[in-house]
C-alpha cells in the first residue's frame, strides 16, 4: 500500500513542477489563457510569500516550516500504526504540495502560481498552483476525519 502512496507523493510533485515549467514557458511574458472566460484563466505570478500575499521576502521562515512540517508528517505516517488510509493519503498530498512548493522556494526564491480564479467583479481569488491545491485538498480531507472521528482506526476494526 505504501507504494501507492509514494506514486501519488511523486506524481503530485511531478505534476506541480511540470506544469509550472509549462506557465514559465508559456506565460511569463505576461500573458494570460482563459479557460472559462474570465472565471478561471492562467497567469503568471511570481509569489514571494504565502496565501493571500502574507509574509512576503519570508523565504527561510517557509523553508524551516516546511522541513519542520514534512519531519512530522513522516513520523505520523511511518510510525503511528493506527491511522487509516485516508489520513495517510491526506498526508501524502500535503507533503507533495509542501514540496512541490519548497523546490520553487530553494531554486528560485519564490513560487509560481498561475491558476486565476475570478469571481465577476465580486472576488479575485490569490493565483494558486498545483501544489497548492494538494496541500488543501489534504487538509480538507484531515479536518473531515479528525471532526468526524475517522482520523485512526477503532480498535474493534484494527
Amino acid at each position: 500500500m505504501n507504494i501507492i502512496f509514494g506514486v501519488v507523493f511523486a506524481f503530485s510533485i511531478f505534476l506541480d513542477q511540470i506544469t509550472k515549467l509549462k506557465a514559465v514557458e508559456i506565460l511569463k511574458d505576461g500573458s494570460t489563457i482563459k479557460i472559462l472566460g474570465d472565471f478561471l484563466r492562467f497567469s503568471y505570478v511570481e509569489n514571494r510569500g504565502a496565501a493571500f500575499g502574507i509574509l512576503q521576502n519570508k523565504q527561510w521562515f517557509f523553508i524551516i516550516m516546511t522541513v519542520i512540517m514534512m519531519a512530522v508528517l513522516f513520523y505520523m505516517f511511518f510510525y503511528n500504526k493506527n491511522i487509516t488510509k485516508l489520513t495517510k493519503l491526506s498526508f501524502v498530498l500535503i507533503a507533495g504540495g509542501a514540496i512541490g512548493n519548497l523546490i520553487d522556494r530553494i531554486k528560485l526564491g519564490y513560487v509560481v502560481d498561475f491558476i486565476d480564479v475570478r469571481f465577476g467583479k465580486i472576488y479575485d481569488f490569490p493565483v494558486f498552483n498545483i501544489a497548492d491545491s494538494c496541500v488543501v485538498v489534504g487538509t480538507i480531507i484531515l479536518i473531515f476525519l479528525i471532526l468526524f472521528n475517522k482520523f485512526e482506526r477503532s480498535e474493534i476494526n484494527g
